[in-house]
């Protein structure tokens, strides 16, 4: 795709008195994420009578569609981006760079930077984050008090002792695990590791990475105290939790509503992730609004991206509770610093490491999973299975350069 996408620029932005339709894609969500969606775009245009919103959902193969269409001249002017799939689109000539059209107004200092940068590249800023999750300890109450533990863990050694304690009959473990490089990260850069090196090659088959991947490894085939969602019937690690097969996950914002809907009778609290080789650490998942660089309406969609991104059109779409704004007013004003469940998650944000892994991550994310996965089950030997994943990885991106 990098050398096929081409670039018609020049367009002429829309008068303030012309009416204009701003078409907006982004991925299915819940069904009350969608009506809020759809209440904030209704409110936005109420205040700017001269600009209409054509809303899309792309509900499969995204990123596949919103690059096909960028190449075929028909991409939406304003759309949803992954920080994961950011780098690559980024380095393309392909979204228009938002510096420009910043006022003094519009705040930019009130933006969480650990979340900005995820947008930034050579000195522009292409996209403003518009929520985000960490990643947060989810213990169940009723479980730790059964087992005689009035606090929760601090450290992963205690999170491991817990979890002994908390592993009983068939089917009740103490701790679910989700294997996925998305969530492993944090375990990797712990001990000095990284998961790309600077020139974007996959590196995480380090000694210094498998350490942190060692503690998953040694938790499911030594101490049997954890369990993935396949172990026990569950589709998430969410649902597991919810079910009461596992007493401890490690989750985003979006498992509290799911937990208060689903399953109404599990008494749980949250906290930070414990803590690994004496640091603190957690993931950061955040996707930005994007202005297609072709687009004939410039001006509008950027109309649209500051009322979403700015602090009355983040607090309406934050303000439920199922995202975390990426403002710090907003969040203040909100309170969730100081909600009993989202304030660890809200903690983490300082120091969460974002998820991105180059330009291109489906080749490091997919050998990650298949490898990883293969050795937590006993198939292969941890550092055999990262090399491999890493070897597949690097000659994928080779051949895409």
């Amino acid at each position: 795709m990098a050398v096929n996408i081409i670039i018609i620029s020049c367009h002429s932005l829309p008068s303030s008195t012309s009416s204009v339709t701003i078409k907006l894609s982004g991925w299915g969500g819940s069904p009350v994420e969608q009506k809020l969606l759809k209440q904030v775009l209704k409110d936005f245009e109420a205040k700017h009578p001269t600009i209409k919103v054509k809303y899309e959902v792309i509900s499969d193969q995204y990123m596949d569609v919103i690059k096909t269409r960028l190449i075929g001249e028909a991409a939406p002017d304003v759309f949803y981006l992954d920080a994961l799939e950011a780098p690559f689109l980024m380095s393309q000539n392909v979204l228009e760079p938002l510096d420009t059209y910043i006022q003094p107004e519009f705040d930019l200092a009130d933006f969480e930077d650990n979340l900005l940068n995820s947008f930034k590249y050579q000195n522009h800023i292409y996209g403003f984050p518009k929520d985000y999750s960490t990643l947060g300890l989810f213990y169940n109450k009723k479980a730790f008090s059964n087992a005689g533990l009035n606090s929760h863990p601090t450290t992963w050694d205690e999170l491991r002792r817990y979890s002994q304690k908390l592993t009983g009959k068939l089917n009740q473990y103490g701790f679910g695990e989700s294997p996925e490089l998305a969530r492993q990260v944090y375990k990797i850069i712990a001990y000095g590791g990284k998961i790309v090196d600077k020139n974007g090659y996959a590196a995480f088959a380090s000694e210094a990475g498998l350490q942190g991947l060692n503690l998953v490894i040694d938790q499911y085939q030594k101490d049997r105290t954890s369990a993935l969602k396949s172990d026990v019937g569950a589709s998430s690690g969410s649902d597991m939790f919810g079910q009461g097969k596992v007493s401890m996950v490690i989750e985003g914002n979006w498992a509290i509503p799911y937990l208060q809907e689903t399953f109404p009778q599990i008494d749980f609290a949250t906290a930070e992730v414990p803590k690994i080789n004496n640091k603190k650490g957690t993931m950061v998942y955040t996707v930005a609004y994007v202005m297609n660089k072709q687009t004939k309406h410039k001006k509008a969609a950027w109309e649209l991206i500051s009322y979403l991104t700015g602090k009355q059109g983040m607090e309406k779409w934050t303000g439920t509770g199922f995202a975390l704004p990426t403002r710090k007013s907003v969040a203040e004003k909100l309170g969730y610093d100081k909600d009993p469940l989202r304030a660890a998650l809200v903690a983490g944000v300082d120091y969460a490491t974002p998820l991105q892994v180059g330009k291109y991550p489906a080749a490091i994310v997919n050998n990650f999973d298949n490898q990883f996965i293969s050795a937590l089950l006993g198939e292969q030997p941890l550092n055999q299975a990262m090399l491999k994943a890493q070897n597949n990885a690097n000659q994928q991106i080779k051949m895409m350069e």
